[in-house]
């Protein structure tokens, strides 16, 4: 019996891991080791109740009460903080999602690869931030990597079988997010809500905002860079926003390969799950005549300067990625409790790349975690006294 684990299990990409391990037979077919959640502490007792999990961890350590009293008598033990979830990372499985969001997700998925997992990799930012770090880890200990963003399945299935030194370029997707097609001067005044509403994808609230800014399109540039080991010149950005086509990969004899489908998660959850397999999954076929047309536009930076912002990241490498992560996730923590604009959260980015590179070597390739997250933790805490200084509507590009 294959073991597993899912980590960020509350969240939009564990609740669809969720729903395919029930199907698939749940704990008739698989040993659940560990789930972790964040304040949804209900809804991870009613999940490692059902999967008879070895142990349930929130994040929140004020909430170990609450899941202690929601697992009573159902064997499971529960734990809280972020050191009991690398302590549950520890434990060995088969199989691990790594679904917490932001650069949370890098400790577990770093102990899980170290006991030679198969790890399911939705969480971009560990790509981003420690790529070669987590490279070598996987190489190191026999493990697995297998993408799980969308967009980086759909890659990873196009290639299967090809002679990777044909490979001549990699065209990511984006669906442009909820305010796509807004007129330039008014993304200033875009509120939390406006750039909540995605038109195509339903995910959770921050990767749904940074699909609207294109935070997240930015992250996957780096991330494709590190996975695929391909040049930044060949990873093109087109703006797709029917989200059927997931990612292309162009050879050099001039053919495309497109990765087609509806847009849901639990294809490139399923796929990692079942790979190298193909098993059948509930998933809405495509219905092309129906659909009637595929459109795509060029982006333009102007308006999604986080592109840009990437390219400069990846020219630099080494601690570049962690900063520019960490500063990302505060911009949007300040974005959301309405304290700065949403055209204020790129140029929040900008400034707290050119604070860290006069104080430190951004360049400097990372020889630990420690160093990367040490990197976090002075970009968060930049990103966080340059905002903390500045007015609403005061960043410039």
């Amino acid at each position: 019996m294959r073991r597993i684990s899912i980590f960020g299990a509350t969240g939009s990409i564990g609740e669809s891991t969720f729903d395919l391990i029930c199907r698939a037979g749940g704990p008739a077919a698989f040993h659940t080791v560990a789930l972790s959640g964040g304040h949804n502490v209900t809804r991870l007792a009613e999940m490692a109740r059902i999967l008879r999990a070895e142990v349930a961890v929130t994040a929140h350590e004020e909430n170990l009460p609450a899941l202690r009293a929601a697992l009573a008598g159902s064997g499971v033990h529960a734990a809280a903080g972020t050191q009991a979830i690398a302590e549950a990372a520890d434990r060995p499985a088969d199989w691990v999602m790594s679904g917490i969001v932001g650069a949370a997700g890098l400790v577990p998925g770093m102990r899980a690869l170290a006991h030679g997992a198969a790890l399911a990799l939705a969480n971009k930012e560990s790509l981003v931030t420690a790529g070669e770090l987590l490279l070598s880890t996987a190489r190191v200990h026999r493990a697995t990597i297998l993408p799980v963003d969308s967009e980086h399945s759909a890659i990873f299935q196009a290639l299967v079988g090809e002679d990777l030194t044909a490979l001549d370029r990699i065209i990511l997707t984006a669906s442009g997010g909820a305010l796509r097609d807004w007129p330039l001067e008014r993304l200033a005044q875009a509120s939390v809500a406006e750039a909540l509403a995605h038109p195509n994808w339903a995910m959770g609230a921050r990767i749904t905002i940074d699909s609207a800014s294109m935070f997240n399109k930015a992250l996957e540039i780096i991330e494709t860079r590190e996975f695929f080991g391909v040049r930044p010149d060949q990873i093109e950005v087109i703006i797709h926003p029917e989200s059927i086509i997931h990612s292309m990969v162009g050879f050099t004899d001039g053919a495309v390969m497109a990765h087609l489908g509806m847009p849901d998660m639990r294809h490139p959850i399923g796929y990692a799950l079942n790979w190298p397999q193909r098993q059948p999954l509930p998933v809405a076929r495509l219905d092309l005549a129906a659909l009637g047309k595929l459109t795509f536009r060029a982006p333009d930076e102007t308006r999604y300067p986080a592109l840009r912002l990437a390219r400069e990241v990846m020219a630099v490498r080494g601690l570049a990625g962690a900063a520019f992560n960490a500063a990302k996730e505060i911009a949007l923590d300040h974005f959301i409790a309405g304290q700065i604009g949403f055209m204020d959260m790129a140029g929040l980015v900008e400034a707290t790349l050119d604070r860290v590179s006069a104080e430190t070597r951004l360049g400097n390739a990372a020889q630990s975690l420690e160093d990367v997250l040490a990197m976090d933790h002075l970009a968060r805490v930049r990103a966080t006294e340059l905002a903390q200084g500045t007015r609403i509507g005061s960043w410039t590009f």
